[in-house]
């Protein structure tokens, strides 16, 4: 069992612990359908019919795709799961057949050596209000009907709007109504909306009770497979309104584009009122203002028939005649006198309340608990006596990092980058990579000083596959790919970091992508694999893409504390530096594969000895430091002919 001390994972042997690996999958979040393509409005709103297993690999195809993934040199994997797929279509009716999936993929994964800790994941709240996770359900609770979502302008959905879907606008739900209500009412209902009341008790209670025991029913299932190392909390929670000062006035979000209402906007568009509102885009290399459009329809509501808006009911706003008023913008503000802090207040006693009820179902100390933050918004909080009281081993500083102009823009820009905590622009190639090093400092920094020294595992990190318009799709050319992997990786290295990449997506097209809002960031594409294999008949590595940006040397179990750990991928020199433990009699293991060094290599260690073992794919080299050692260096090279 993997236990953590100081900032690092730590294995049964005593070694530190890199683990890198990939996010399983990207079509996660819709249900299983044969073909990768948008759902008729009949199927999207038929959500009793909806299942999820087969996501994220048809099961048939599991071995295979899993095969693949060991070979490229993973050694964990972030399995996706939705509360949607748990618990599809009433509280407390659970999905048996996707239980049953998901164990015989995590018995797969466990047999080729994988280790896996399971993401139950969301964005925008579901996928009725733009994004994925939460059953259908719950927004039928809280009273929205969810046909009308999108005429209202609550949410903004792919499945109404058709294809094509603007670029990365998902994030924008954030500041709709739907979303935001929900993840208030989650995470703080008794405080801010305590008349809404389900089945007897208040918002929070009930539904954070739901999802707990959802998930935690499932950790129950999978406690008896050692490869499981534990659970993400919640994937990119949302503060919703909490915290908020002024509802007429948009404060925060967490990207600007297209429509972005105020709160108060978006609560009158979504009773019927329709409002103009800012439409934000690109303006040179930031977001800005670049005109204004009407949000929703006259009398077209969000709420079922005969339902008040939640926040009209707490008085926050009302209707004098014909128009609405806002009575008291600053509902949100404060809660007894006190400004609400939304990581201390309210997300870690959620994280307690997930590591609690999973210590129950499957034994206390069994399971981590890999906690996320609102993205670039909060940090998390965590600390000794959270761990010792909740029943947890450890927990994990699992927050994510993107290289936010890339992502947004679908461009590379290897000269430029945008600090998005701090707001600033970064100018030119080497300041561009000093920026991604230093910005993963801070979150490693992050779970050493909120978390009580807690390891990091960045959760996801990647780039479009379909940027700078889909070019290397016709051309068959991924260099762009590669180098931008390449900074991102290397910048974990500089931090001697554990990641996940985002994602493996087992369905991934050219033309769909991964399947949800027009996303495309699958290491993985079925259109490369079938051509691939046509031109080859060599299936190990067919549909990988930029596999020279991420199928690299690293080591993933050092007997130390390592120092350095850097490769040159143009010459593939490759250096590790550790201070040998004298305590810990196990080897170090460092993976090399074949692909960064297709004529062979050599290896030249100071200060002790090294073995190959060669593996499909690569090579497992393990370095024995001498016991008078007081540093351990070892460098790999390509063998040139």
């Amino acid at each position: 069992m993997i236990k953590a001390s100081d900032g690092w994972f730590i294995d049964e042997a005593g070694r530190k612990l890199l683990l890198r690996g990939c996010n399983l999958g990207g079509d996660c979040k819709t249900p299983y359908r044969a073909r990768n393509e948008l759902p008729s409005r009949d199927e999207f709103y038929d959500y009793e019919s909806a299942r999820f297993a087969g996501r994220p690999l048809p099961e048939a195809e599991a071995p295979e795709h899993l095969d693949r993934l060991a070979r490229w040199g993973f050694n964990v994997l972030r399995l996706l799961v939705t509360w949607e797929g748990l618990e599809p279509s009433a509280p407390g009716v659970y999905d048996e057949g996707y239980y049953d999936y998901l164990e015989r993929i995590v018995s797969l994964a466990a047999e080729r050596g994988l280790r896996v800790f399971i993401d139950p994941h969301q964005d925008v709240w579901s996928r009725w209000t733009g994004g994925d996770g939460a059953p259908a359900w719950t927004l039928e609770l809280v009273g929205f009907d969810i046909r009308g979502l999108h005429r209202s302008g609550a949410a903004f959905v792919h499945e109404e709007a058709k294809d094509p879907y603007p670029r990365m606008l998902w994030p924008s739900n954030y500041s709709r109504l739907a979303c935001q209500t929900m993840f208030t009412v989650f995470f703080a209902g008794d405080d801010f909306a305590p008349s809404l009341r389900l089945d007897g008790r208040d918002a929070r209670s009930f539904l954070q009770g739901r999802y707990i025991d959802a998930v935690a029913r499932l950790m129950k299932r999978l406690a008896s497979y050692d490869a499981v190392m534990g659970i993400d909390t919640l994937n990119e929670p949302s503060d919703g309104y909490i915290g908020l000062s002024d509802l007429s006035r948009l404060e925060r979000a967490m990207s600007r584009t297209g429509l972005m209402p105020s709160p108060f906007q978006a609560m009158m568009a979504g009773s019927g009122f329709p409002v103009e509102v800012d439409v934000y885009g690109i303006k040179g290399l930031s977001q800005g203002v670049v005109g204004k459009a009407m949000l929703g329809e006259k009398g077209a509501s969000a709420w079922q028939s005969g339902v008040e808006c939640v926040w009209q009911r707490e008085g926050i706003w009302d209707v004098d005649g014909e128009r609405p008023t806002l009575r008291r913008p600053e509902h949100f503000a404060s809660v007894g006198g006190k400004a609400p802090h939304f990581a201390k207040d309210y997300l870690r006693p959620f994280a307690r309340r997930v590591g609690e009820a999973v210590s129950r179902a499957a034994g206390a100390g069994r399971f981590a608990l890999f906690i996320e933050s609102v993205p670039t918004a909060a940090s998390p909080h965590w600390s000794a006596a959270d761990t010792a009281d909740s029943g947890v081993p450890y927990a994990v500083n699992a927050g994510h990092w993107y290289d936010g102009l890339t992502l947004f823009l679908k461009r590379r820009f290897g000269f430029v980058a945008y600090d998005q905590e701090e707001g600033r622009m970064v100018f030119g190639s080497r300041a561009v990579r000093r920026y991604f090093a230093e910005h993963l400092g801070r979150l490693r920094r992050r779970g050493m000083v909120d978390m009580d020294g807690a390891p990091t595992l960045i959760g996801e990190f990647g780039l479009p596959f379909d940027m700078n318009g889909a070019r290397a799709y016709r051309s068959g050319d991924y260099r762009a790919h590669v180098a931008a992997l390449s900074a991102y990786y290397d910048a974990m290295d500089e931090n001697l970091l554990s990641a996940t990449i985002w994602n493996y997506t087992a369905s991934n097209t050219h033309a769909r992508g991964d399947g949800w809002n027009g996303e495309d960031l699958s290491i993985w594409c079925r259109d490369d694999y079938d051509a691939r294999r046509c031109e080859t008949n060599d299936d190990a590595d067919a549909g990988g893409r930029a596999l020279a940006g991420f199928v690299r040397p690293y080591a993933r179990a050092i007997a130390g504390t390592p120092t350095l750990m850097r490769f040159d991928r143009r010459s593939g020199r490759f250096v590790l530096t550790f201070v040998p433990d004298a305590a810990v009699s196990a080897d170090t293991e460092l993976y090399v594969p074949e692909l960064q060094y297709p004529r062979g290599l050599s290896i030249r260690v100071t200060g002790g000895t090294h073995r190959i073992e060669d593996r499909r794919g690569g090579a497992l080299v393990y370095v024995s430091a001498d016991p008078e050692a007081l540093i351990c260096v070892v460098v790999v090279e390509r063998r040139h002919p």
